[in-house]
């Protein structure tokens, strides 16, 4: 067992993660819906599932204790009183309009036991599951004929987002899109009232409730001295400054780092084009370092923020940053532009190192992954063919608690 939030680096060993097994969220996903909630297709469950328990076996066999979002959250509700505040948070959060509505959904998850209330929260709820509670209400028998009253969480998955392990703190972030806002909730009372996973006073750099977006996807521990975020398509510039002063102010990080990188779906977050896995090694989309500004933040006089844009290239910026002689930037795709924007579409960039110089990649990314085995990059490459379809790869499904420092 690991106590506590240690994180204070991408690449030092990993020895505690957060997980989420995909569950029946992904089965409520439908032609009709699966836009609205982020996805581009629908994974076969079965087969997402058994894709997954390899990745945690992948993860244990390697040395790193796995706790799983439903257990830890559950732990959390073992109060009465705590349980109830969580269903009031959880079904406000819901943005169900009816009154009445709201009530039964309440009332039913009430009833329920935490390990399955919080299974209910994820999977989503069924219009017949509430039917026999009452709701008097003209909205409910309009909308009767919805079989969904409260949406899954078929992302939960992609567990880097909702939150980010920072040095002995956490980011519960205020997720940019409605469809994953209530993911944050759940870490969120983990932190609070979960012993075994945080510990008490754990800091909290930002909160699901702040005014801004920012997604964890964006954040990336770089050194014990300096986290990277990237402005990207979920994550706003007012958000990454909130972060950067209550960080700055409050701990013993000494710089932020911002990376502009295009605001589109194919590179959603900064980890999806660019990850660390090496000392002085990092994968990137070759798509982005052209067009890529990478500004600073820093604690000036009197503790005001200083913002300066960097002018060098990428490679030469985080050499001096990191103060190495040199950085090897690894191409996604290599010198292919297919290659490049197909395994990027794939996550090719998206590893997850768990020691230096040891990652974890999708299979299916073969280009990038003969890249990184050549570039001395011990590769260890899972199935993917349905999880990928949630574009996201390794490192988006997972939320580093605790690494060793380097």
């Amino acid at each position: 067992m690991y106590p506590g939030i240690h994180n204070y680096s991408e690449i030092g060993k990993l020895n505690k993660v957060l997980l989420h097994r995909p569950g029946r969220e992904l089965e409520k996903l439908t032609p009709n819906n699966f836009e609205r909630l982020l996805f581009d297709d629908i994974p076969y469950l079965k087969v997402a599932q058994e894709e997954h328990d390899n990745f945690a076996r992948i993860l244990q066999e390697n040395g790193v204790e796995v706790c799983y979002y439903e257990k830890e959250t559950a732990k959390a509700l073992a109060d009465e009183k705590i349980k109830y505040n969580f269903v009031r948070e959880f079904v406000e959060l819901s943005e169900i309009h009816s009154e009445g509505r709201r009530e039964a959904i309440a009332e039913y998850l009430l009833s329920k036991e935490p390990d399955a209330l919080v299974e209910a929260c994820i999977a989503g709820i069924f219009t017949d599951e509430i039917r026999h509670i009452s709701t008097n209400s003209l909205v409910d028998i309009v909308e009767d004929d919805e079989p969904i009253v409260s949406d899954p969480m078929p992302n939960l998955y992609f567990t880097r987002d909702p939150g980010a392990c920072v040095g002995n703190g956490i980011n519960i972030h205020h997720m940019s899109t409605p469809a994953r806002r209530r993911e944050a909730l759940l870490l969120k009372y983990m932190v609070k009232y979960n012993r075994d996973f945080a510990l008490e006073d754990t800091p909290m750099w930002y909160d699901v409730y702040g005014n801004y977006s920012i997604e964890g996807g964006d954040v990336l521990v770089l050194s014990k001295d300096m986290v990277a975020v990237g402005y990207s398509q979920r994550t706003t510039l007012a958000g990454i400054e909130n972060f950067a002063e209550n960080l700055l102010k409050n701990s013993t990080f000494k710089k932020v780092l911002v990376f502009d990188i295009p605001k589109c779906r194919a590179f959603m977050h900064l980890d999806t084009v660019f990850t660390m896995v090496d000392y002085d090694k990092f994968t990137i989309h070759p798509e982005i370092e052209g067009p890529l500004g990478v500004y600073e933040i820093t604690l000036g006089e009197g503790g005001q923020l200083k913002f300066n844009a960097m002018k060098d290239e990428l490679n030469k910026i985080l050499a001096l940053e990191l103060k190495l002689p040199a950085v090897d930037l690894i191409r996604c795709g290599g010198s292919d532009l297919i290659a490049a924007q197909r395994e990027q579409w794939n996550d090719g960039s998206n590893t997850l190192c768990i020691a230096p110089g040891t990652v974890v990649t999708y299979e299916r990314n073969y280009v990038t992954n003969d890249l990184l085995d050549k570039k001395g990059i011990k590769v260890l490459a899972m199935p993917s063919a349905e999880l990928s379809r949630g574009r996201g790869g390794p490192r988006c499904m997972s939320c580093p608690v605790n690494r060793d420092d380097l």
